[in-house]
């Protein structure tokens, strides 16, 4: 498997339409993940002496089906929630004596959730009554004292007199708002929901602080019914195939034929969770933090909140298509022969001719007119298929030789020299400025 990057055609990403960029993205990707893990797998079977060899096969149906339970297209595995939530924290000064609300419990605007505990509010309040009447009876009392020290002449007396009624004044309003504050928190002691929804959580521990963060979390929070959206997750390793305004599928887990359709959304970065990530085609042992993204949908009729489904980038896998039709990479012209490798129905691997329809230049395909159906098997062509090699159904949709032939060198790459290049430019323009 020797591979001559000097022959590999220059692409000019900006001449390739916004589709084409994102299936080629995809194909080099798995193209650069293949190489590098064939040449493991290489090394590592040759090196354990295992010298058999099979070509893993799968059917032209499965092939053909990216988007299937067998398919060969990576997704994400999503969760249907509401657009809004609203966390509640009681106040801090303030005891939740009574929650009337248990959590997936249905709520409407205006439903009591909660009451606080007003027996302290009603203690002050009878307190502050009795101060302000005090209060009220020494002001009575200072404005006899600033009425006799006026008759008396006494400037003096007549000044301590009023400042001392002032004070009192002052005081008597300073209560009558306590006691309006402590009215105002005894009749609102109920905590009435603000939207429709369905309570999610009820955090009734003696802690309201989430592990892991130093914000407290909510002592209750209610979801609004409607209006969903479908959270995925990625990680360090697959954040790249997540691209903001990339057209997506999402499929029903029960019937992969109920689909809805939506639109990636920017990956949230500054809300990480601990785990691996919920990609289909990712490596397990990974571990990893793991980043929420969100998919706008078109439309959620028929979703139900927290209904588990796939996430899938659309490349048009969707348009019905008569027929057969494989990427164009599956199909070899050679010394004016087109054929596919192909098993021959008894295990064994041949060259199967096949006969060349349409095109379609947005998907990378070919229509397979004649050579192929649906049921036969085929593997994806490579440098070491020979005709009459074992095959072998490949699991996980895997294709190729299991045990590929060690390249004679690994692929050079002329690297250019930047820092010679960098110096002749600087001293071209030395040069162009003397």
């Amino acid at each position: 498997m020797k591979i001559n990057f000097n022959k590999i055609k220059k692409i000019n990403f900006n001449e390739i339409p916004y589709k084409k960029k994102i299936i080629l993205g995809v194909v080099s990707a798995v193209v650069i993940l293949a190489v590098a893990g064939g040449v493991w797998t290489l090394h590592s079977k040759n090196k354990n002496g295992k010298n058999a060899n099979a070509v893993y096969v799968n059917t032209v149906k499965q092939i053909m089906n990216p988007g299937g339970d067998a398919g060969r297209l990576n997704r994400f595995a999503g969760v249907v929630e509401t657009q809004k939530q609203v966390d509640i924290q009681p106040s801090q000064d303030r005891v939740v004596k009574d929650i009337f609300v248990e959590e997936g419990q249905e709520v409407s605007v205006g439903t009591v959730l909660f009451t606080y505990n007003t027996e302290q509010d009603n203690d002050k309040l009878s307190k502050a009554e009795l101060e302000l009447e005090r209060i009220s009876n020494d002001i009575t009392t200072k404005r006899s004292a600033v009425g006799v020290a006026q008759q008396s002449g006494d400037q003096l007396e007549v000044l301590q007199a009023q400042t001392e009624l002032k004070q009192s004044e002052y005081e008597k309003k300073t209560k009558e708002v306590e006691i309006q504050k402590l009215t105002d928190s005894i009749e609102n002691s109920e905590v009435k929901s603000q939207i429709d929804g369905i309570v999610k959580s009820i955090n009734n521990g003696e802690s309201n602080v989430a592990y892991g963060s130093a914000e407290p979390s909510a002592f209750m929070t209610i979801i609004a019914m409607g209006n969903f959206r479908i959270k995925g997750k990625v990680n360090e390793q697959n954040i790249g195939a997540v691209m903001p305004g990339q057209q997506v599928i999402v499929r029903s887990r029960v019937d992969k034929d109920i689909i809805w359709k939506g639109t990636m959304t920017e990956v949230d970065m500054q809300r990480p969770e601990n785990g691996n990530e919920n990609f289909q085609g990712g490596d397990p042992s990974i571990q990893s933090n793991s980043y929420p993204f969100y998919v706008e949908l078109e439309s959620s009729d028929g979703l139900m909140l927290g209904q588990h489904v796939y996430i899938e980038p659309d490349f048009g896998q969707l348009k019905e298509k008569k027929g057969i039709w494989l990427d164009e990479s599956f199909v070899v012209q050679e010394d004016n022969k087109t054929y596919v490798w192909a098993d021959n129905g008894r295990g064994k691997l041949e060259k199967r001719n096949v006969e060349i329809g349409k095109h379609d230049e947005e998907m990378f395909q070919c229509e397979i007119k004649k050579g192929l159906k649906e049921g036969d098997k085929i593997t994806f062509p490579e440098q070491g298929l020979k005709e009459g090699m074992k095959t072998a159904v490949g699991k996980n949709n895997e294709l190729g030789m299991s045990n590929p032939p060690v390249p004679d060198e690994m692929p050079q790459v002329d690297v250019p020299d930047t820092k010679n290049q960098a110096e002749e430019t600087i001293e071209g323009e030395m040069g162009d400025e003397q």
